[in-house]
């Protein structure tokens, strides 16, 4: 069955109603979408993203006389692919092993004065002019600021 543990790269074949196929996984390919696997597969010279749930079961080791005929095979063709598509996704694989530093240092922000809302007096923040048009209207019915009965 198809197991990566004991390989840096693992030789085995997908078998599927279609036919027999003999796939290549390597364990520093970039991680596929959730759920899905890369397989360089060699009938068709290419990588291959495939829905890990369906073709783990069709997956099947090869023994240690066909892993070496499949290496001496394959061996150019995959490694030129592995190649092209590692080119193609080194932004990821470099993205997902090394840590982020940010391009950009922010300085920490300064703390904060002392004085905080409560403390400041309301009357000075906002002033009206005698004669202003707020205060005229404010007292304009004559309006005193006492409570009536």
């Amino acid at each position: 069955m198809y197991n990566t543990v004991k390989a840096a790269v693992w030789y085995g074949e997908l078998r599927t109603s279609r036919g027999n196929a003999i796939v290549i996984h390597d364990k520093q390919f970039p991680e596929a979408s959730a759920g899905r696997i890369y397989l360089y597969n060699a009938e068709r010279d290419s990588i291959i993203e495939y829905a890990e749930e369906i073709v783990k079961n069709n997956l099947h080791d090869l023994n240690e006389e066909a892993t070496k005929a499949a290496e001496d095979t394959y061996g150019k063709a995959w490694n030129a692919a592995r190649a092209e598509f590692m080119k193609k996704h080194d932004g990821w694989v470099e993205a997902n092993t090394t840590k982020h530093t940010p391009l950009i240092n922010k300085p920490d922000p300064s703390p904060k004065s002392d004085e905080s809302v409560e403390d400041k007096d309301i009357d000075s923040e906002v002033e009206l002019e005698v004669g202003s048009e707020s205060l005229d209207r404010e007292f304009a019915d004559g309006w005193s600021g006492g409570v009536e009965e």
